[in-house]
């Protein structure tokens, strides 16, 4: 198949298909002389596997060792892959459960436990974990991870929240100049609640804003919150961390 047909039959971009195979992660068998990358068979069970671990929050480089170690079994794979999904689908299960009672609540037809109203979240894991280690090292990630521990159950919550309002004043400004005093005053505020969870420079500042544009996962979860957004905060947190120094 045609890179184009490939792109068409998964639901993908051309632009991605060209990236995986730039990085070393799924290249065509038969490249015509006119330049046409041919997808055989055998590309396609592998690019099923790349969008699996994708599927399951797997960064591009930890895929690209796992199918390449010596020892990669690709039924084993198939296995984990069904049982992370099969977890992932009881988490959702009981997120639906959830939002379900709490619906029936709004309507006054029931009262929720202050457990009930819980089920199904789970903070315990953090996809962008292992691209972490290998971008700040091991110390940094634990750090963080001993730091957000240490807060309650209630507290974690109230971190979530605090976020997620932060994002929303930044919505609100992205159509604004990124240097401006507004832009940074909150932008300011981003800094100081990621180093009260973490150990932040600004140049590691200024690292993580890049990422939320070059990483579309950081920016699917960003833009969620105003298309846009991983830009604007890309732009200030670079400001930032040049007046910073």
């Amino acid at each position: 198949m045609k890179i184009s047909e490939v792109a068409e039959l998964v639901g993908i971009s051309v632009r991605t298909l060209h990236h995986y195979d730039a990085i070393g992660l799924l290249s065509a068998d038969v490249t015509t002389e006119a330049g046409y990358r041919i997808y055989s068979q055998t590309n396609l069970e592998q690019l099923q596997q790349i969008l699996f671990f994708r599927e399951l929050g797997f960064p591009l480089k930890q895929i690209k060792d796992i199918i390449n170690r010596p020892d990669y079994d690709r039924q084993e794979a198939l296995h984990m892959h069904r049982k992370l999904l099969l977890d992932k689908r009881n988490q959702l299960d009981q997120l639906l459960a959830t939002v379900d009672k709490t619906i029936q609540e709004a309507k006054g037809e029931i009262t929720m436990t202050a457990k009930e109203r819980f089920a199904g979240f789970d903070f315990s894991s953090n996809p962008y974990e292992q691209e972490a280690r290998e971008r700040y090292g091991d110390k940094a990630v634990d750090d963080s991870k001993n730091k957000i521990n240490a807060y309650t159950k209630q507290g974690q919550e109230e971190l979530a929240d605090s976020m997620n309002r932060l994002y929303r004043e930044l919505a609100e400004l992205r159509h604004t100049d990124p240097a401006s005093s507004e832009a940074q005053e909150s932008i300011a505020k981003w800094y100081k609640l990621l180093n009260d969870i973490g150990t932040y420079t600004p140049e590691v500042f200024r690292g993580l804003g890049q990422m939320y544009v070059d990483d579309e996962r950081f920016t699917k979860n960003i833009d969620q919150f105003g298309e846009g957004l991983a830009l604007f905060m890309k732009k200030a947190m670079a400001v930032f961390a040049d007046r910073a120094q």
